[in-house]
C-alpha cells in the first residue's frame, strides 16, 4: 500500500487560558481555523479532517464552503489525546500517516505540511516532528499504526516516548511551528508578528 497522508486538526478545545474560542480568533483578517484549514489544503492536504467541540456552529459557518469531515468532541473536559482519537477514528482507512495539526498554530505554512507530508511518503514508519532553529514545533506526523497506540496510552508525548528510535525531526525554515496562542499574550504577539 502507498503511503498517505491524512490531517487531523484539532480545534475541539475550551480555550480556558485565553478566554474565548481561539478558533475563531481572527488572524491575517480570517478565524483562525480558516486560516488552518487553508494552508492545509494550499499545503496538499484536500481534505482535512476537523475536530470541533465547544463553539461547534460557529467553527462551522467559519469554514463554510471548505472542504473539510468534521468529527466532534462533545465533551468539554476531555483532552487532546482524546480529541486526536476521534479524529483518527474518522480518517479514510487508506491513510498510512497521520498529520496532527494544531488549531491554535494559525501560521504554519503551507509548505510545511507538504514537506512534512513528503517526508512520510519517504520515511512511512518514522514520526516527523519539524525543526525550526533547533526547536521542535507543530504539526507531527505519526505513522497510523503508531499512533493507534493512543487507545492505550495517555497522551501524544506518551506515543513519542514509546517510540523514540522512530523519530525524526526535519529542519525547516517556518517559524509558524513554534508560534502558538494558548494565552491574550500569545496571541498579541502572534498578531503584532503578523502586522509587523
Amino acid at each position: 500500500m502507498a503511503p498517505e497522508v491524512a490531517a487531523v486538526l484539532l480545534a475541539a478545545g475550551a480555550s480556558t487560558r485565553m478566554g474565548t474560542a481561539k478558533q475563531l480568533l481572527p488572524v491575517r483578517g480570517k478565524p483562525a481555523i480558516r486560516l488552518c484549514v487553508e494552508a492545509l489544503q494550499a499545503g496538499g492536504l484536500h481534505h482535512p479532517i476537523v475536530v470541533l467541540g465547544s463553539r461547534r456552529e460557529e467553527c462551522e459557518e467559519a469554514l463554510a464552503g471548505l472542504s473539510v469531515t468534521f468529527a466532534v468532541n462533545d465533551d468539554p473536559k476531555s483532552d487532546m489525546a482524546e480529541s486526536v482519537r476521534i479524529g483518527l477514528r474518522a480518517a479514510t482507512p487508506t491513510a498510512t500517516g497521520i498529520l496532527v495539526c494544531l488549531c491554535d498554530h494559525p501560521l504554519v505554512a503551507p509548505s510545511t505540511y507538504r514537506e512534512v507530508s513528503t517526508a512520510h511518503l519517504h520515511s512511512a514508519e518514522k514520526i516527523i516532528i519539524p525543526v525550526y532553529k533547533g526547536r521542535r514545533g507543530h504539526p507531527t506526523l505519526f505513522p497510523r499504526i503508531l499512533l493507534e497506540e493512543i487507545y492505550a496510552v495517555l497522551t501524544m508525548r506518551d506515543v513519542i516516548q514509546r517510540n523514540g528510535d522512530r523519530v525524526t525531526h526535519l529542519a525547516l525554515d517556518d517559524e509558524g511551528i513554534l508560534l502558538d496562542m494558548d494565552t491574550v499574550q500569545d496571541y498579541a504577539r502572534l498578531r503584532a508578528r503578523v502586522e509587523s
